[in-house]
């Protein structure tokens, strides 16, 4: 054992901040599933809930099921900012070479419509959940990467909806206190929520609405049968007229096109211990949502009520121990802000982020089966709103088809849904972090 301070703090537990005010419900005896059911939806989480949701609206009552507790995956792990076109950039930065140009400038301005739409439906749906408009600071973690955010506030400044600015590396301290960016981009229109009262307060809705909410029921199988599908699972099965997928990072053998073309990735948070308000806001001093532009990249940003630092990131490429991965998050932490060093850490957690293999959201239908997936690491906004979408089409009532459904679903030879290639690539992303002169401080892991 070695002789340093150990970062974690007495009564440490591996489990998410978020499921101290809000845990996922108990599993208790399975209830039977219907016989039938118009939509039978797979995935309880934010892009499945919103699905119902606007299904209800319709008149169309949907079955959801989920191998776990309704929440229990992304949904009540992820660190609650918001974003709309602004995550759109995170993940690549030649969208503007990627894509058609018409094609982007309409996906930018739904995006940012669907950041919108939010406090609207959170106040129409009765969801409490610390809603806030924050904004967005990116931290430039090399000059070059100035370039990028660049030409990413530039896509976001032509909607004419957002105001995005880039600041100097001599104004950072006026957004985070740290030496370690060389600049960054100030996005006005993101915000934050507790994302766990957030997919409890979506459950609530849904079941409101005349949803029937189903964990512990694993779905095996799906086959096409008369006008519909047999839907095979664990609790036995389930006749449906339409069936949407909304796994995610979640997503397993029963839906292997949809698996070959989503990758896993588990991503990783902590939790300060409390700190007060003075001292968080001396640290972060607007109270926004964070994070940088590294391959392996940073986001973080004050707990609801303002007394914590919650910190994520990819701390392994492997599915790594959550106190493992913890220890090496709070070296990463304090590297970035040195007047952490000393606090420990409560809380350490882990959930599966799914990327598509173009790194953009999609939405739409494959052989009749109804998706949305791919969030990329910034979720809470598209699948929200791309749940919607799908719901839309279910219900044959949308006006306008998305910009999302235009987009090919790519996958590669030879995948199918395990990515043996993670730790090649996060070797590589570490690699191209230390050649652009990142230097945060990496933790040493403690037994």
């Amino acid at each position: 054992m070695s002789t340093q301070q150990t970062p974690f703090a007495p009564g440490f537990v591996e489990c998410p901040y978020w499921w101290d005010l809000a845990p996922p419900p108990r599993p208790g005896s399975p209830a039977p599933l219907p016989e039938a059911a118009e939509v039978v939806i797979i995935g309880g989480g934010i892009a499945g809930l919103s699905t119902a949701i606007e299904l209800a609206r319709g008149g169309v009552k949907a079955l959801v099921l989920d191998r776990e507790a309704i929440g229990w995956g992304a949904s009540s792990r992820n660190g609650g900012a918001l974003s709309g076109a602004g995550s759109l950039g995170r993940a690549r930065s030649d969208l503007h070479k990627a894509l058609d140009q018409k094609l982007l400038g309409e996906m930018v301005e739904e995006a940012e419509a669907s950041f919108d739409e939010m406090g609207s439906f959170l106040q129409a749906e009765g969801v409490d959940c610390f809603f806030r408009k924050t904004g967005r600071f990116v931290g430039a973690h090399a000059p070059k990467a100035l370039d990028t955010l660049k030409r990413r506030a530039e896509m976001l400044n032509r909607t004419g909806r957002d105001t995005a600015t880039i600041l100097e590396r001599s104004r950072v301290g006026e957004e985070v206190a740290t030496g370690l960016y060389h600049g960054g981009l100030l996005i006005q229109r993101a915000g934050s929520l507790h994302p766990g009262l957030y997919v409890q307060g979506l459950g609530r809705a849904a079941a409101a609405r005349g949803t029937t909410l189903r964990g512990g029921v694993t779905v095996t199988g799906l086959a096409e049968e008369g006008n519909g599908y047999r839907v095979r699972t664990s609790q036995g099965d389930v006749l449906a007229r339409h069936v949407m997928v909304a796994t995610n990072g979640y997503t397993g053998a029963a839906t292997p096109w949809h698996r070959r073309r989503l990758v896993p990735v588990a991503s990783y948070m902590i939790a300060t211990e409390t700190l007060g308000e003075e001292r968080v806001r001396a640290l972060l001093p607007k109270l926004r949502v964070y994070g940088d532009t590294k391959k392996v990249l940073y986001y973080f940003r004050p707990s609801p009520d303002f007394t914590r630092i919650l910190f994520g990131g990819r701390a392994s490429f492997i599915d790594a121990d959550a106190r493992r991965a913890a220890a090496r998050l709070h070296g990463f932490l304090t590297g970035l802000l040195p007047d952490l060093a000393g606090v420990r850490i409560t809380h350490g957690w882990k959930g599966n982020v799914a990327f598509a293999l173009d790194y953009l959201p999609h939405v739409g239908r494959q052989e009749g089966i109804h998706y949305a997936l791919g969030c990329n690491g910034s979720g809470v906004v598209t699948m929200t709103h791309l749940g919607r979408v799908a719901a839309r089409q279910i219900l044959g009532g949308a006006n306008r088809p998305s910009a999302f459904t235009r987009l090919p679903f790519p996958t590669m030879a030879g995948y199918g849904g395990r990515p043996w290639f993670l730790p090649v690539v996060g070797a590589s992303y570490q690699l191209r972090d230390r050649l652009d002169g990142w230097r945060s401080t990496p933790a040493k892991v403690h037994s």
